[in-house]
């Protein structure tokens, strides 16, 4: 049976719940169901040291995701890629609206038969490559070569 996860939630609070009162989590079926509607459930200690820890935190900081998805990253052989700089979203925010208003112009020139639509066509396609290009620069993990 699959859960939605609002109803993952409300289960772990009820489980939560009779925990903090003191009540012990029954084992009923509902209740081992929980156990199972995770994709993860082996929990792996590792111990760092004061150095190995720092420079964790420090790549986890760089990417922006967590230190769990992080270290999921390296097992499949990729490097995460480190958060791109605040001034990217909005450079790309730009490109997609001068991508949009070229949109609404070929759309017109489409109707009035007024401008090269083939080549103009075709600039529009080169620029939404080049954002997607840039996209996939920035934000994609890289293979660990």
């Amino acid at each position: 049976m699959h859960y939605t996860s609002k109803q993952r939630v409300r289960i772990a609070a009820a489980i939560q719940t009779q925990l903090v009162r003191g009540n012990a989590a029954p084992k009923t079926p509902s209740n081992r169901k929980v156990d199972f509607m995770r994709k993860r459930n082996i929990q792996v200690i590792v111990r760092f040291n004061k150095d190995e820890h720092q420079h964790l935190k420090k790549l986890v900081k760089q990417s922006g995701v967590s230190q769990e998805v992080y270290i999921r990253h390296l097992i499949d052989g990729v490097i995460p890629a480190d958060m791109p700089p605040p001034d990217y979203f909005a450079m790309i925010k730009e490109l997609h609206q001068i991508g949009n208003n070229l949109n609404q112009i070929a759309q017109k020139a489409h109707v009035l038969n007024v401008l090269d639509v083939k080549r103009y066509d075709e600039a529009v396609k080169s620029l939404d490559k080049a954002v997607l290009n840039i996209t996939n620069a920035v934000m994609l993990p890289r293979k660990i070569k």
